[in-house]
């Protein structure tokens, strides 16, 4: 991998995250490019190859990662005039399908296309990224996707496409519910008589803490939840309190709204 080019299309923090995890992993800068209208913080930060227009980005490229804005997607797509040997085209646009990507790009050969959902937390190497390769994807271009989306975090593939909607009401968008818990938390020790900074550190720490356990142990998350538990305890007292309030059912409903939006958001946005 480290021998093919690789052209992003658009600069943004996701794409900028994975310039950095890829530089961090040793690959050559200078197979790195960004076509973006304002590509000058990238070209500060690091040593790649920056262009304002997209043609010139994309000559030689083996690899392109569309990363721009889900509205302007169709427009950039369509501008794309694909050679003959089709580089592997992998999108990092939320709620864009495989199909419409392949019907902006205009193409009647074979167009291998892969789509990914990450997530915000690969700006610190730690993101969760959900890969899903359409029907022109071969073995190698899989371990190219999955190399590239893990130099900022885990990967997983996905056997049907309309899986991505799920995955972004759970992974895309769960940094956000992470967030509001910490928040929530934080204000309800504050109310108890913490001061501001101790509350915000346990938080954060009891966050990070509980997340790193949760990934290094072989047991769920019930399981672990139930070892800290003791019966009688403060802990099952505030447990019960959070399940009685019918936690589980917002939860359910709050990402079977957000699975919603992204199909309706995916459609009018592939209708273009």
């Amino acid at each position: 991998m480290k021998d093919s080019t690789i052209t992003f299309i658009g600069g943004g923090n996701m794409a900028s995250s994975l310039i950095g995890g890829l530089l961090d992993t040793g690959f050559v800068a200078e197979n790195l490019r960004v076509a973006d209208p304002s590509s000058e913080p990238l070209a500060s930060q690091f040593a790649v190859q920056c262009y304002t227009d997209n043609a010139q980005a994309l000559d030689g490229a083996d690899i392109v990662v569309l990363a721009v804005k889900p509205q302007i997607l169709a427009e950039v797509a369509k501008a794309i005039v694909v050679p003959p040997t089709s580089p592997l085209f992998i999108s990092i646009v939320a709620g864009i399908r495989i199909d419409d990507i392949a019907r902006w790009l205009g193409i009647e050969q074979p167009t291998p296309i892969i789509r990914v959902m990450p997530n915000t937390p690969a700006l610190v190497r730690s993101g969760a990224s959900a890969l899903f390769a359409g029907k022109h994807v071969d073995n190698e271009q899989k371990e190219l996707a999955e190399n590239i989306l893990r130099a900022v975090g885990l990967t997983l593939w996905l056997e049907d496409e309309n899986q991505m909607d799920t995955v972004t009401a759970l992974s895309g968008s769960g940094p956000a519910y992470t967030f509001l818990m910490m928040e929530v938390l934080e204000k309800a020790a504050i109310r108890l008589g913490l001061p501001q900074e101790s509350a915000r550190l346990l938080t954060l720490q009891t966050a990070f803490g509980s997340a790193k356990m949760a990934l290094e142990s072989q047991d769920d998350a019930s399981t672990l939840r139930e070892r800290v538990t003791s019966k009688g305890g403060t802990t099952e007292q505030a447990i019960n309190i959070l399940q009685d309030g019918g936690l589980q059912n917002l939860f359910d409903q709050a990402l079977q709204a957000a699975k919603e939006r992204s199909i309706a958001l995916a459609k009018q946005f592939g209708e273009k």
